[in-house]
Protein backbone atom coordinates (compact mmCIF):
# COMPACT_ATOMS: atom_id res chain seq x y z
CA UNK A 1 0.00 0.00 0.00
CA UNK A 2 1.15 3.28 -0.54
CA UNK A 3 0.67 6.48 2.08
CA UNK A 4 -1.75 8.69 1.89
CA UNK A 5 -0.84 12.44 0.20
CA UNK A 6 1.12 14.57 2.36
CA UNK A 7 3.66 17.38 2.17
CA UNK A 8 7.54 17.37 3.33
CA UNK A 9 9.04 19.96 5.12
CA UNK A 10 12.78 19.73 5.45
CA UNK A 11 14.14 22.65 7.84
CA UNK A 12 17.66 23.46 8.33
CA UNK A 13 17.53 25.08 11.80
CA UNK A 14 15.89 23.99 14.77
CA UNK A 15 14.16 27.41 14.83
CA UNK A 16 12.34 26.53 11.19
CA UNK A 17 11.72 22.88 12.37
CA UNK A 18 9.66 24.60 15.79
CA UNK A 19 7.79 27.16 13.62
CA UNK A 20 6.97 24.65 10.67
CA UNK A 21 5.54 22.16 13.59
CA UNK A 22 3.47 24.57 15.30
CA UNK A 23 2.19 25.53 12.24
CA UNK A 24 1.14 21.78 10.91
CA UNK A 25 0.70 20.37 14.17
CA UNK A 26 -2.95 21.21 14.32
CA UNK A 27 -3.39 19.03 10.67
CA UNK A 28 -1.96 15.81 12.30
CA UNK A 29 1.97 17.49 11.55
CA UNK A 30 4.50 14.95 12.45
CA UNK A 31 7.87 14.63 13.02
CA UNK A 32 10.08 12.41 10.67
CA UNK A 33 13.74 11.30 11.87
CA UNK A 34 14.40 7.87 11.30
CA UNK A 35 10.93 7.04 9.51
CA UNK A 36 11.51 3.23 10.74
CA UNK A 37 8.20 3.44 12.95
CA UNK A 38 6.10 5.82 11.41
CA UNK A 39 6.67 5.25 7.73
CA UNK A 40 5.32 1.52 7.99
CA UNK A 41 1.99 3.17 9.93
CA UNK A 42 1.15 4.87 6.92
CA UNK A 43 1.84 2.64 4.08
CA UNK A 44 -0.89 0.63 5.73
CA UNK A 45 -2.95 3.57 6.19
CA UNK A 46 -3.44 3.71 10.25
CA UNK A 47 -1.25 7.23 10.42
CA UNK A 48 -2.80 9.71 7.72
CA UNK A 49 -0.47 12.96 8.58
CA UNK A 50 -1.10 15.85 6.27
CA UNK A 51 2.76 17.35 7.12
CA UNK A 52 5.86 15.66 8.06
CA UNK A 53 8.32 17.70 9.56
CA UNK A 54 11.54 16.13 8.68
CA UNK A 55 14.36 16.78 10.80
CA UNK A 56 17.11 14.94 9.11
CA UNK A 57 18.73 18.19 7.65
CA UNK A 58 19.43 19.81 10.82
CA UNK A 59 22.83 20.08 12.39
CA UNK A 60 23.35 19.30 15.76
CA UNK A 61 20.57 16.87 16.60
CA UNK A 62 22.98 14.02 15.75
CA UNK A 63 25.35 14.46 18.88
CA UNK A 64 26.11 12.47 21.60
CA UNK A 65 27.71 13.92 24.58
CA UNK A 66 28.56 13.09 28.52
CA UNK A 67 30.01 14.91 31.59
CA UNK A 68 30.64 13.45 34.89
CA UNK A 69 26.99 12.74 35.24
CA UNK A 70 24.99 12.19 32.22
CA UNK A 71 24.68 11.10 28.76
CA UNK A 72 23.18 13.52 26.09
CA UNK A 73 21.67 11.78 22.88
CA UNK A 74 20.18 14.18 20.50
CA UNK A 75 17.81 13.84 18.05
CA UNK A 76 18.91 11.93 15.44
CA UNK A 77 21.27 9.95 16.22
CA UNK A 78 20.72 5.94 15.23
CA UNK A 79 20.26 3.20 16.99
CA UNK A 80 23.35 1.74 15.09
CA UNK A 81 25.97 4.32 17.14
CA UNK A 82 25.59 2.33 19.82
CA UNK A 83 27.04 -0.78 18.17
CA UNK A 84 30.31 0.55 20.12
CA UNK A 85 30.21 1.99 23.84
CA UNK A 86 29.75 5.39 23.46
CA UNK A 87 31.12 6.55 27.28
CA UNK A 88 33.41 4.97 29.37
CA UNK A 89 30.91 3.97 31.56
CA UNK A 90 29.05 0.80 32.45
CA UNK A 91 26.02 2.74 30.58
CA UNK A 92 28.07 2.41 27.29
CA UNK A 93 28.37 -1.49 27.93
CA UNK A 94 24.58 -1.40 28.51
CA UNK A 95 23.50 0.43 25.41
CA UNK A 96 25.86 -1.62 23.54
CA UNK A 97 24.55 -4.74 24.74
CA UNK A 98 20.55 -3.17 24.23
CA UNK A 99 21.42 -2.46 20.77
CA UNK A 100 22.20 -5.71 19.37
CA UNK A 101 18.74 -7.00 20.33
CA UNK A 102 16.65 -3.81 18.41
CA UNK A 103 15.14 -5.26 15.09
CA UNK A 104 17.31 -6.28 12.65
CA UNK A 105 20.66 -4.15 11.16
CA UNK A 106 19.13 -2.10 8.27
CA UNK A 107 16.74 -0.65 10.81
CA UNK A 108 19.43 -0.39 13.34
CA UNK A 109 21.16 2.17 10.46
CA UNK A 110 18.23 4.24 10.16
CA UNK A 111 15.90 4.32 13.67
CA UNK A 112 16.47 6.74 16.10
CA UNK A 113 17.34 6.81 20.08
CA UNK A 114 14.80 9.53 20.50
CA UNK A 115 12.05 8.21 18.18
CA UNK A 116 11.94 5.08 19.47
CA UNK A 117 10.81 7.18 22.38
CA UNK A 118 8.38 9.39 20.98
CA UNK A 119 6.77 6.32 19.12
CA UNK A 120 6.32 4.76 22.64
CA UNK A 121 5.47 1.25 22.02
CA UNK A 122 5.32 -0.88 24.84
CA UNK A 123 7.83 -3.45 23.24
CA UNK A 124 10.67 -0.80 22.88
CA UNK A 125 14.05 -1.53 24.22
CA UNK A 126 15.00 2.19 24.22
CA UNK A 127 11.62 2.77 26.41
CA UNK A 128 12.79 0.15 29.25
CA UNK A 129 16.26 1.89 28.89
CA UNK A 130 14.60 5.50 29.78
CA UNK A 131 12.34 4.18 32.05
CA UNK A 132 14.64 1.70 34.51
CA UNK A 133 17.45 4.78 34.48
CA UNK A 134 15.01 7.37 34.95
CA UNK A 135 15.68 9.31 31.97
CA UNK A 136 15.19 13.19 31.25
CA UNK A 137 13.26 14.04 27.90
CA UNK A 138 14.11 17.57 26.56
CA UNK A 139 10.96 18.68 24.41
CA UNK A 140 11.16 21.97 22.74
CA UNK A 141 8.30 23.49 20.97
CA UNK A 142 7.93 27.97 20.02
CA UNK A 143 6.96 28.25 23.44
CA UNK A 144 10.04 26.96 25.32
CA UNK A 145 12.04 23.75 26.39
CA UNK A 146 10.24 21.46 28.91
CA UNK A 147 11.61 18.77 30.54
CA UNK A 148 9.84 15.70 31.04
CA UNK A 149 11.09 12.53 33.68
CA UNK A 150 10.78 9.50 31.73
CA UNK A 151 8.21 8.30 34.62
CA UNK A 152 5.82 10.91 33.36
CA UNK A 153 6.70 11.06 29.88
CA UNK A 154 5.04 7.75 29.13
CA UNK A 155 1.06 7.70 28.71
CA UNK A 156 -0.11 4.59 27.46
CA UNK A 157 -0.18 2.15 24.25
CA UNK A 158 2.25 4.73 21.79
CA UNK A 159 1.19 8.14 23.94
CA UNK A 160 3.38 10.01 25.36
CA UNK A 161 3.28 13.18 27.29
CA UNK A 162 4.49 15.38 24.36
CA UNK A 163 2.31 18.24 22.87
CA UNK A 164 1.78 17.95 19.58
CA UNK A 165 3.72 21.00 18.79
CA UNK A 166 6.98 19.68 20.60
CA UNK A 167 9.98 18.22 19.44
CA UNK A 168 12.08 15.81 21.27
CA UNK A 169 15.51 17.32 20.90
CA UNK A 170 17.16 14.98 23.47
CA UNK A 171 16.88 12.52 26.07
CA UNK A 172 19.12 12.39 29.37
CA UNK A 173 20.52 9.34 31.00
CA UNK A 174 22.08 9.24 34.15
CA UNK A 175 25.54 7.42 34.21
CA UNK A 176 25.84 4.41 36.63
CA UNK A 177 27.91 3.77 38.86
CA UNK A 178 31.22 2.99 37.89
CA UNK A 179 31.06 -0.69 39.36
CA UNK A 180 27.43 -0.86 38.71
CA UNK A 181 26.52 -4.53 36.90
CA UNK A 182 23.38 -4.96 35.13
CA UNK A 183 21.49 -7.63 32.88
CA UNK A 184 18.79 -7.39 29.92
CA UNK A 185 16.90 -10.08 28.59
CA UNK A 186 13.64 -10.00 26.06
CA UNK A 187 11.50 -13.03 24.93
CA UNK A 188 10.00 -12.56 21.40
CA UNK A 189 9.13 -15.52 19.05
CA UNK A 190 11.67 -14.80 16.67
CA UNK A 191 14.82 -12.71 16.29
CA UNK A 192 14.28 -9.51 15.34
CA UNK A 193 10.57 -9.17 16.57
CA UNK A 194 8.90 -6.77 19.21
CA UNK A 195 9.39 -8.12 22.65
CA UNK A 196 6.57 -9.58 24.18
CA UNK A 197 8.56 -8.83 27.47
CA UNK A 198 11.72 -7.77 28.62
CA UNK A 199 13.44 -6.73 31.60
CA UNK A 200 16.42 -4.70 32.71
CA UNK A 201 18.28 -4.80 35.63
CA UNK A 202 20.74 -2.71 37.27
CA UNK A 203 22.37 -2.98 40.66
CA UNK A 204 25.60 -2.27 42.96
CA UNK A 205 27.27 -4.23 45.42
CA UNK A 206 28.06 -2.91 48.91
CA UNK A 207 29.64 -5.42 51.43
CA UNK A 208 28.65 -8.79 48.75
CA UNK A 209 25.08 -7.34 49.26
CA UNK A 210 22.74 -5.69 46.43
CA UNK A 211 22.21 -1.74 46.87
CA UNK A 212 20.66 0.56 44.72
CA UNK A 213 18.38 -2.01 42.85
CA UNK A 214 16.43 -0.82 39.22
CA UNK A 215 13.85 -3.55 37.52
CA UNK A 216 12.30 -2.52 34.80
CA UNK A 217 9.72 -4.37 32.43
CA UNK A 218 8.79 -3.87 29.22
CA UNK A 219 6.39 -5.19 26.73
CA UNK A 220 4.19 -6.85 29.59
CA UNK A 221 1.90 -3.18 29.99
CA UNK A 222 0.71 -0.53 28.12
CA UNK A 223 3.88 1.55 29.72
CA UNK A 224 8.14 0.61 30.43
CA UNK A 225 8.18 1.02 34.41
CA UNK A 226 10.43 0.51 37.39
CA UNK A 227 8.73 -2.45 39.66
CA UNK A 228 9.37 -1.29 42.99
CA UNK A 229 8.32 -4.98 44.79
CA UNK A 230 10.96 -6.43 42.78
CA UNK A 231 13.56 -3.74 43.76
CA UNK A 232 12.68 -4.18 47.64
CA UNK A 233 12.84 -8.21 47.01
CA UNK A 234 16.60 -7.06 46.08
CA UNK A 235 18.14 -4.24 47.89
CA UNK A 236 20.06 -5.06 50.98
CA UNK A 237 20.34 -9.22 49.72
CA UNK A 238 23.34 -11.17 48.67
CA UNK A 239 22.80 -11.89 45.00
CA UNK A 240 21.47 -15.40 44.47
CA UNK A 241 19.30 -17.73 42.77
CA UNK A 242 16.79 -18.07 45.50
CA UNK A 243 16.99 -13.98 45.57
CA UNK A 244 16.67 -13.28 41.64
CA UNK A 245 13.83 -16.05 41.85
CA UNK A 246 12.00 -14.15 44.37
CA UNK A 247 12.58 -10.81 42.73
CA UNK A 248 11.10 -12.05 39.33
CA UNK A 249 7.67 -13.72 41.49
CA UNK A 250 7.21 -10.31 42.68
CA UNK A 251 7.97 -8.62 39.17
CA UNK A 252 5.31 -11.27 38.19
CA UNK A 253 2.69 -10.44 40.90
CA UNK A 254 3.11 -6.50 40.39
CA UNK A 255 2.28 -6.36 36.87
CA UNK A 256 -1.17 -5.51 35.20
CA UNK A 257 -0.44 -7.75 31.60
CA UNK A 258 -1.47 -7.32 28.68
CA UNK A 259 -3.27 -9.38 26.81
CA UNK A 260 -4.37 -10.46 23.38
CA UNK A 261 -5.55 -12.82 21.46
CA UNK A 262 -2.49 -15.17 21.24
CA UNK A 263 -1.33 -14.24 24.87
CA UNK A 264 -3.30 -14.48 28.20
CA UNK A 265 -2.78 -12.65 31.60
CA UNK A 266 -1.34 -15.92 33.24
CA UNK A 267 1.41 -16.11 30.62
CA UNK A 268 2.54 -12.81 30.14
CA UNK A 269 3.03 -13.04 34.13
CA UNK A 270 5.05 -16.10 32.82
CA UNK A 271 7.38 -13.96 30.17
CA UNK A 272 8.02 -11.61 33.00
CA UNK A 273 8.85 -13.94 35.58
CA UNK A 274 11.42 -15.67 32.98
CA UNK A 275 12.98 -12.43 31.65
CA UNK A 276 13.70 -10.40 35.18
CA UNK A 277 15.15 -14.09 36.70
CA UNK A 278 17.28 -14.40 33.22
CA UNK A 279 18.28 -10.15 33.25
CA UNK A 280 19.31 -11.41 36.81
CA UNK A 281 21.26 -14.33 36.24
CA UNK A 282 22.80 -12.02 33.35
CA UNK A 283 23.76 -9.70 35.77
CA UNK A 284 25.96 -12.17 38.17
CA UNK A 285 27.49 -13.77 35.16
Amino acid sequence: MKPAPFTRHVPRTLDEALKILSEVAPQDGRVLAGGQSLVPIMAFRLARPAHLVDINEIAGLDTIASDDKTLAIGARVRHAAFHKSVVENPLGRLLTHVARHIAHYPIRVRGTFCGSLAHADPASEWCLVAATLDATIVAKSMRGERLIAANDFFAGIMSTALAEDELLVEVRLPLLAPDARFGFNEFNRRAGDFAMSAALVTYGLHGGRIADARVGVGGAEPCPRRIAEAEAALNGKAPGDAVFRAAAEAAARAIDPLEDHQTNADYRRDLVRAVVRRALENSAA
